[in-house]
């Protein structure tokens, strides 16, 4: 039995019945992953060791109990590294457990192994990190997204039943429509954030990866809440997000936001997505026509204001306090400068060179003040849809996955998430599931947009349609 193919709800049905053991699938997906992380170099790393031991003591009558999970590299497992795909963390091991984390052990889940990523989260494609690029399984020349590629890639290629991820632009969107598989981003402050390493503080946000909507839900139901331990999580009730995935889309108020719909969408793309369309409304959603005016200026916004954020918070790789630190350093200010020119990658300095930019003597006022106020008319037109739909459906992408170096100047690569990004800079919740495939097999993601904390009714919206289709079932062959 192929039980690597399942999802979360199957196999908890399995295990409950005790016709599998969690062993069987922490076994059955070791297997899968010597068979193909190879070609997908999915997984930075896996302690086989370890995850069966886990699984021998799981706890079944939990949650997740036996439910191998793989983690994104940039969230902090007491014992373990945390590399975030940098060489200037090779060697850290985190003393901690980031509250998702704990939450997940609390539940019973079996924690598999780290998933590869773009370094430091900075990148649409995972070629950025150090440690080598991950492949899409669907075609391996091809990337699998960023820059939660590699949990996407693996969930997709059935190396994990599900995974988390982080999103602070699309970097769950993203992957999740490339590889073909469910990713949600909460809103923020939903989930803590505490145990990750932090990209751009007012933008990040941890989220998973699955095969299905429901077990997206049942995810969502183990990770949300209130965390005394971060500034930003929010005292706001966690419902069972399973139990209004039955409510259908009739009387659905569906929005659909001219500002997404625009030239430069690859054709394939915008036919998917507009059959989408015609399902909800054939299925008794009204479809609505809303505007989200700012949308033009939101790619300018995030990468002011989150490259000044990142500028901040990777000022802590030092070399003086953890990490690696250069031995060709003469004095203090020079090991500091080595340790920093050694250890990040290029796309990490240009975007830490331009946040150090923006915040700089001079033109701080003239960008960040600007961003952060820019950055609330995006909020506002948020608010304002929400008013006339309950729900906001887009593109996930403006294309299917490209080639590995086909984008080789930063711009390009940047528009990638022009889809996803508005969604960080609003606090919004949104998912991508699979609405079909180009001509040559490639995924295609349709994004569904919620309002502030309203991920339920996001799920059940996603869910509906999901059953009303088969695009979720198809499997890449590895």
């Amino acid at each position: 039995m192929n039980l690597h193919s399942l999802t979360i709800k199957e196999l908890r049905r399995k295990l409950a019945a005790k016709e599998i053991s969690s062993k069987d699938i922490v076994s059955d997906l070791l297997a899968r992953i010597a068979a193909v992380d190879p070609q997908i170099h999915g997984y930075l790393r896996v302690n086989a060791e370890d995850a069966l031991a886990q699984a021998a003591q799981a706890d079944l009558d939990k949650p997740l109990g036996g439910i191998p999970i793989a983690i994104k590299d940039n969230i902090a497992v007491s014992g373990e590294g945390c590399t975030c795909a940098s060489k200037i963390l090779e060697n850290y091991v985190s003393p901690f457990d980031a509250t998702v984390i704990r939450k997940l052990k609390d539940a019973g889940a079996v924690l598999l192994g780290r998933a590869n990523m773009d370094e430091f989260a900075m990148g649409s494609s995972t070629e950025n990190s150090a440690f080598g690029r991950a492949h899409n399984p669907w075609n391996l020349a091809c990337i699998p997204g960023g820059s939660s590629g590699g949990s996407a890639a693996v969930v997709a290629a059935d190396e994990a039943i599900a995974a988390l991820g982080t999103d602070t632009g699309g970097s769950i969107r993203q992957p999740a429509a490339l590889c073909g598989c469910v990713g949600l981003k909460p809103t923020y402050g939903r989930v803590s954030r505490y145990g990750a390493v932090a990209f751009a503080s007012s933008l990040d946000q941890i989220g998973p990866f699955t095969k299905t909507v429901e077990d997206a839900a049942l995810l969502m139901n183990v990770i949300s809440g209130y965390d005394a331990l971060e500034n930003t999580s929010r005292p706001v009730p966690v419902p069972d997000f399973t139990a209004s995935l039955s409510a259908g889309v009739k009387g659905l108020r569906v929005g659909i936001p001219r500002e997404y719909f625009i030239a430069g969408t690859d054709p394939e793309v915008q036919a998917a997505v507009r059959q989408a369309i015609d399902w909800y409304a054939d299925h008794g959603a009204e479809i609505i026509d809303v505007s989200l005016p700012n949308t033009e200026h939101a790619i300018s916004v995030y990468y002011i204001v989150a490259t000044a954020e990142a500028s901040a918070n990777l000022a802590r790789f030092d070399g003086v306090r953890y990490g690696r630190r250069s031995p060709d350093g003469t004095d203090s200010i020079n090991t500091y400068s080595k340790t920093r020119e050694q250890g990040f990658g290029s796309e990490v300095k240009r975007r830490v060179i331009l946040g150090t930019y923006v915040l700089s003597s001079g033109y701080y006022d003239a960008y960040y003040n600007r961003a952060q106020k820019v950055r609330q008319l995006l909020r506002r037109d948020f608010t304002e849809a929400f008013k006339q739909c309950d729900v906001i459906l887009t593109p996930t992408s403006p294309t299917a996955a490209f080639k590995a170096g086909e984008k080789s100047d930063p711009l390009s690569m940047y528009l990638a998430d022009i889809f996803t990004i508005a969604v960080n800079l609003a606090e919004v919740c949104g998912i991508s599931i699979p609405c079909g495939f180009t001509a040559s097999n490639l995924p295609i993601g349709l994004q569904l947009i919620g309002s502030h904390f309203d991920e339920a009714r996001l799920l059940a919206a996603a869910h509906a349609y999901e059953q009303g289709h088969s695009w979720h079932t198809m499997k890449p062959q590895v």
